[in-house]
Order: structure tokens, then C-alpha cells, then sequence
């Protein structure tokens, strides 16, 4: 059942003598994708989601062997996986960012689309299963924010429209089946919601004050009556990623700028101990809560980082990755992330902003606007993309001469480009 991570407690005696390996035996990602989420239900047993070739891969033995149980494409083409949650060995679902949401009752070996939630997400970007039968998602990161919820494993959903306190929501932890968490972004910059009562009314206990960045993932450090709370921020450069840290429940927090911007794995074993990851970046570690951060050089482009027990957790990125005392597949190689190819015509532009944009795949695209330090101007358009190909847009340019950013946030991260008027 999840969330194993509560029942996590490890000592820094403990944690010194743990190493994190990759697994080779795992299908190859090209083209720099990466495994988008990693779930356990024990140390043994659990899924490993690749992202954007739609396939997912299962172990019974903690990943000595897995088993291919979605092979790429099979469910129908092109379909971004995000996330994939188990509420036991037989019930799980799998959130895509391609308008599906999957359920299966036989443990993996069959998937049937989930068509009774209305209105039908758009994207599910987060999911979290607490007790027997209570199931929460949320989406999207292109928005509109909501939140999905079932208390009888899935056979009946709510939808609640999350728009009065976000625009866009990319995770969700929940405690028990009444008390959790959401995080996204709104108007104002990054946020996390608190609630109380199931999701039926929300509070705003953490909001930035930068508009574009997230909390893109929450994490709850056990053996601390869920005082203490850690986020990841991913920001647009030339700001600074973060690592957000409450130790009362979320009623007050501090923030530490760590060596990235697309931040997005977090997980701390004590408040000293952790790692961090994301899109364009490999895999940190800390000793000292987050003041000093150093690159381990075992993995990269992390998503996930999930706890099962005192000696064993799983991250997915470029592959899965295993934090054990022994684990004989190693010596992975790896590969930095491709940007999109990005074209602005003519740079210095006049009056008008012209972009071409080249796309491997069907995707979103939220196209903002940042001036030179990182404030956003306007969020210029948002689109989904049907197929791979070169796309072209133009935007009136009503602004001074000088130096301006043009973020690109899609289903493979973030990447901006600097131009000139």
C-alpha cells in the first residue's frame, strides 16, 4: 500500500553505508527520455512507467528481472505515461498527458481506459492511493488544476475543480483518506494546498512570488508526525531551482536554491540526508540539508525518488535506479537531455515575434514570455500538439528594445532561449 515512505526511518549510520546503482536489464530509452515514475508495492514487487514510449515494465524479485506488460505504443500510439499507482497486487491506474486514464484489476496484465470521470482530464499528473480504496489524481501542469478522487478503488470518480486556488496542479500526497496535499503553480508563482476534509475545501499554506515556477514534487519525512514537509521548486533560469522545507506541518517555510532550475525529484531520508533531480540535471546529494549539494554522477533527468523501507529505494530518470547495499547491474551509460529545436527569425526581432518550433511527438506546449531576470511578462500561448513536425508561431511584440526569454514548458520539461529587440 502506498505511501511506504511514512513508514520510513533511516539513521545516517544507515544511509552512509547505501549506494544507488541503475539497472541495465530495463528496455533502452533514446531520444533522452526517461522512466516518468517508479511505484513499489514491497521491495520485491513494483512497476517501472516510461514516459513517452507509453510502456510499462514490471518485477517480482526488485528488479533482478522485469517483465514487459505494456509494450511500447500497444494501447493505441502515441500516449505520454506520467504515473502509475497500485492500491494493491491487483488494482492499479496509470495517468497519461494524452487525454487516457487507465485502470486495471489483474495486476497489471490488462489495462481498460477510465471513461466515468466528468469532465475528462485533460492530463493526469499526479496520482496517490492512501487506505484500502481511496484513490486521489490531479493535472494538469498546462492546466485547467483539479483533482480526481475515488473511495471505492476506482469504480466511481469525483471531479473537483481546483481553479479558485490554482491554475495548474502536478502532484498530490495524502496522509490518510481525509488529510493531503496538492502542489502546482498559480497566478502568484508556486503553491501547495492543504486539505482537510477529502478535498470538499483547500487552504493555501506555501505560495511563491515568482509566476511560472511549481512545487512540482511533496514529500512528507516520516517518524515526524508529518511535521516535516519537503518540496521541489522548478523555476524558469536565470532563477535558481529550490528545495522547500516546513517543519510545522506547513504553517511556515524555508527555501535553499539548489545547482539547477527544472527541479523536480526530491526525497530526504532525515532532514540533513537527500537527494534532488530533475530534467536537465543528474543525481545530488546532501549531508547537510540542502547548503551543499554534489553530483553522485550515477544517474540523471529524475522524476521520482520513492522510499520503501530503511534499506531500499527506487528513483526513475534516463533509467530505474536502486539504492541498496548490493545491486550487480551497474556501469549505465548516460546521456544529457535534447532540447526541442528552436528557431526565432529574425533575431533582433521588430514588431513581431516569430518561432518555429520542430516536435518529435505529439505534446503540449505552454510558450511564456520572461524578461531578462526571470520575471514573467505573458504566457504567449498554450497548445497541444497532435503530431511530430515543425510548427511555426507569431506573436505581436509591443514591448522596449533590450534583452527578452522564451520558455518552452512541455511534456519533456523546460528550455529557454534568449533573443534580442
Amino acid at each position: 500500500m502506498k505511501k511506504l515512505i511514512l513508514l520510513l526511518f533511516l539513521s545516517n549510520l544507515s544511509f552512509g553505508q547505501q549506494t544507488w546503482s541503475a539497472f541495465t536489464n530495463l528496455p533502452a530509452n533514446t531520444n533522452n527520455q526517461r522512466y516518468d515514475d517508479v511505484f513499489f508495492l514491497n521491495e520485491n514487487v513494483g512497476w517501472a512507467l516510461n514516459g513517452y514510449f507509453s510502456s510499462l515494465n514490471k518485477t517480482t524479485d526488485g528488479g533482478i528481472t522485469w517483465t514487459t506488460q505494456i509494450a511500447s505504443g500497444s494501447l493505441g500510439g502515441f500516449q505520454y505515461f506520467r504515473n502509475v499507482e497500485f492500491l494493491n497486487e491487483n488494482v492499479g491506474f496509470i495517468g497519461t498527458l494524452s487525454s487516457v486514464f487507465y485502470k486495471t484489476i489483474d495486476g497489471g496484465v490488462t489495462w481498460n481506459t477510465v471513461t466515468n470521470i466528468n469532465p475528462n482530464p485533460a492530463a493526469i499528473c499526479g496520482l496517490d492511493a492512501v487506505g484500502t480504496s481511496t484513490i486521489y489524481g490531479c493535472g494538469a501542469y498546462f492546466s485547467p488544476a483539479f483533482v480526481i478522487k475515488s473511495t471505492d478503488s476506482g469504480t466511481t470518480w469525483q471531479h473537483l475543480n481546483m481553479s479558485a486556488y490554482a491554475t495548474a496542479l502536478v502532484e498530490v500526497l495524502f496522509i490518510n483518506e481525509s488529510l493531503g496535499y496538492a502542489s502546482g503553480s498559480n497566478s502568484n508563482g508556486a503553491v501547495i494546498l492543504k486539505t482537510e476534509n477529502g478535498g470538499t475545501t483547500w487552504s493555501t499554506i506555501y505560495n511563491g512570488i515568482i509566476p511560472g515556477e511549481y512545487v512540482w514534487k511533496l514529500q512528507i519525512l516520516p517518524n515526524t508526525n508529518n511535521q516535516v514537509i519537503f518540496g521541489s521548486v522548478s523555476s524558469v533560469a536565470p532563477n535558481s531551482g529550490k528545495i522547500i522545507k516546513s517543519t510545522n506541518a506547513g504553517s511556515s517555510w524555508s527555501a535553499k536554491n539548489v545547482p539547477d532550475v527544472d527541479i523536480q525529484a526530491v526525497g530526504f531520508l532525515t532532514e540533513n540526508h537527500g537527494w534532488f533531480g530533475g530534467h536537465a540535471t543528474g543525481f545530488y546529494e546532501t549531508f547537510d540539508g540542502g547548503t551543499t549539494w554534489t553530483n553522485t554522477n550515477v544517474g540523471s533527468n529524475l522524476n521520482k525518488i520513492f522510499f520503501v523501507n530503511d534499506n531500499v529505494a527506487y528513483a526513475s530518470g534516463t533509467t530505474v535506479y536502486k539504492m541498496s547495499n548490493t545491486l550487480a547491474t551497474t556501469n549505465f551509460e548516460e546521456h544529457s537531455r535534447e532540447n526541442l529545436k528552436v528557431v526565432i527569425s529574425p533575431n533582433p526581432i521588430i514588431d513581431k515575434l516569430q518561432v518555429e518550433i520542430e516536435f518529435k511527438s505529439s505534446d503540449n506546449l505552454i510558450l511564456g514570455l520572461y524578461s531578462v531576470d526571470g520575471k514573467l511578462i505573458k504566457q504567449l500561448t498554450k497548445d497541444l500538439i497532435s503530431s511530430e513536425g515543425k510548427k511555426n508561431y507569431s506573436f505581436d511584440f509591443p514591448y522596449p528594445k533590450g534583452t527578452y526569454i522564451l520558455n518552452l514548458h512541455t511534456n519533456t520539461g523546460r528550455q529557454s532561449h534568449k533573443f534580442l529587440k
